[in-house]
């Protein structure tokens, strides 16, 4: 009898063992796995765009399921947040295997051409249309959607266009005794340089939303430039700072009664 418990003990303290070593040699793999997925986010949420993407892109070897021919399975890199256009191994975010001014994240989404810089055949490149916000796998001449957020807590504001969020600039907001206010807005007016009475200064490039506004940063009459080394910082009297840049690209391509929303 007490041969057979320390049989059964010795069994229990090598399962045990194993299980430990197990535990700790897998341990970091998953981790890294977890890790490789939470740095990738877009990889999850792009495969069934992938699946639409695929129907309208007739001349694909659906057997094949490896665009580039790069050995790696097109559901494998779009997990992992890797283009299947490009035999580079690039993030799909940051590769452009048609030069066109999107990024294969963007092809997928829009079901453009990823090998065809102009998927209308129109002589704009399929970036520069969606940039400003015409349909890049379309001759037509309507705008597209497009809506400005703004995140007080990171202080950036980013341009969406037909709901996709396409550019990202860094503001400064109003500081704590003016904040800036929070909720949904549209835009009144366009001023290429309005004027404050208040605080007796320019505002170039003004997206007005009431009594607060998106504007560039600000110039006193002498010329010297408010809020220069302030971008990032909530510092303003409650208005929305963008940097020179940044202003004129955001004034050039929304309109009167564009969507703003501050949270």
């Amino acid at each position: 009898m007490k041969n057979k418990q320390r049989k059964a003990t010795k069994y229990l303290f090598w399962f045990l063992l194993f299980f430990l070593a197990s535990f700790f040699y897998f341990s970091p793999i998953f981790a890294a796995e977890k890790k490789d997925n939470a740095i990738n986010p877009a990889g999850a949420s792009l495969l069934l765009d992938w699946k639409k993407f695929l129907l309208s892109y007739p001349d694909y070897d659906e057997q094949k399921l490896d665009f580039d021919g790069d050995g790696y399975g097109d559901d494998f890199e779009i997990g992992k947040g890797y283009s299947p256009f490009d035999a580079k191994a690039k993030k799909i975010t940051e590769s452009d295997t048609d030069s066109d001014g999107l990024s294969d994240y963007f092809e997928i989404k829009l079901k453009t051409d990823p090998l065809n810089p102009d998927s209308d055949g129109d002589g704009y490149k399929d970036g520069a249309e969606f940039d400003l916000a015409f349909n890049p796998s379309s001759s037509s001449s309507k705008r597209l959607e497009r809506r400005i957020e703004i995140n007080l807590k990171k202080q950036e504001l980013t341009y969406f266009v037909s709901g996709l969020a396409w550019r990202a600039f860094t503001v400064s907001t109003g500081k704590t005794s003016m904040p800036t206010p929070t909720g949904n807005f549209k835009i009144l007016n366009k001023i290429p340089k309005a004027w404050s009475a208040t605080y007796k200064l320019w505002m170039p490039y003004w997206l007005g939303l009431g009594r607060f506004g998106i504007h560039e940063l600000p110039i006193w009459p002498s010329g010297y430039r408010e809020g220069e080394n302030h971008l990032g910082k909530p510092v303003s009297h409650g208005c929305i700072r963008l940097g020179v840049g940044p202003a004129k690209y955001i004034f050039d391509r929304v309109d009167v009664n564009t969507l703003v929303i501050i949270k």
